[in-house]
């Protein structure tokens, strides 16, 4: 008997183990009860549409809210939906972890808040069908917008942090967007020798990439500004840029 698409596309099969599939979304999320649920119905609405089999895979990052609860109140008959902890603080430990862990033959993450369209996936998934190693969304690339101005601590910041980064991921107008695609094997193989959990993570997952000499696309978006991002300009700026400095004194490792 042929199974039906619903069968193939469960998170799980009548053994305990993970079922076959294409596509695997990593979330990872500290404190995101308030927004996680919003983000997963959005993306289950999109990706029950599409032609692949897709998991998403929430790592909670050590959150004292309800954040895993919440995740696991989201349920899809279409699209498997897993939750998995992380112990180590910081994005890049859950992105590692959840990604470490994947099967399928595509991987990557997105931002709990999802500011990235999830649409964009369509692209993201011809380019790595075609042989890309990476596809990353861009928010500065041409043809890239913005929804809603961004304050003008932000833009200072962030062009500041382009500018220190453009040495290190040559080519790459955005290391910083949430919303990386890769070839399985290639994640994991770059991953496994990447030191870096915060705010310099992305930056130096795309330099290993790089110096593979794989290739990286990038894809022009429109990104919409969470109000309700946890982001602190100030504090969060300065750590940031510390961890940038710190890549900068391994680049020769």
């Amino acid at each position: 008997m042929i199974a039906s698409v619903a069968d193939l596309r469960r998170s799980v099969d009548g053994s305990g183990c993970r079922a076959a599939c294409d596509l695997e979304i990593v979330v990872p999320a500290y404190n995101e009860a308030s927004r996680l649920p919003g983000t997963l119905r959005e993306a289950v609405a999109y990706l029950e549409s599409c032609a692949w089999r897709t998991r998403i895979v929430v790592v909670d990052n050590g959150s004292v809210d309800e954040t895993v609860a919440a995740a696991r109140r989201v349920v899809s008959t279409e699209v498997g939906i897993s939750v998995i902890g992380c112990s180590q603080a910081g994005k890049g430990a859950a992105v590692r972890r959840g990604v470490l862990a994947g099967t399928a033959a595509f991987v990557g993450f997105v931002d709990a808040d999802l500011s990235t369209p999830i649409d964009t996936l369509s692209e993201v998934m011809s380019e790595l069908r075609r042989g890309a190693a990476a596809v990353v969304a861009s928010r500065h690339a041409p043809g890239a917008r913005f929804a809603h101005p961004r304050p003008l601590t932000r833009r200072v910041g962030g062009a500041a942090f382009r500018v220190l980064s453009r040495p290190l991921v040559a080519g790459v107008h955005d290391t910083q967007c949430g919303f990386k695609f890769f070839r399985r094997e290639v994640a994991q193989e770059v991953l496994r020798r990447s030191r870096m959990n915060g705010f310099a993570f992305d930056v130096e997952l795309l330099r290993l990439l790089q110096n593979t000499g794989r290739r990286i696309v990038e894809i022009p978006v429109t990104w919409t500004d969470d109000a309700r991002s946890t982001f602190r300009p100030v504090r969060d700026g300065a750590e940031a840029f510390a961890s940038l400095l710190r890549l900068y004194g391994v680049r020769a490792g």
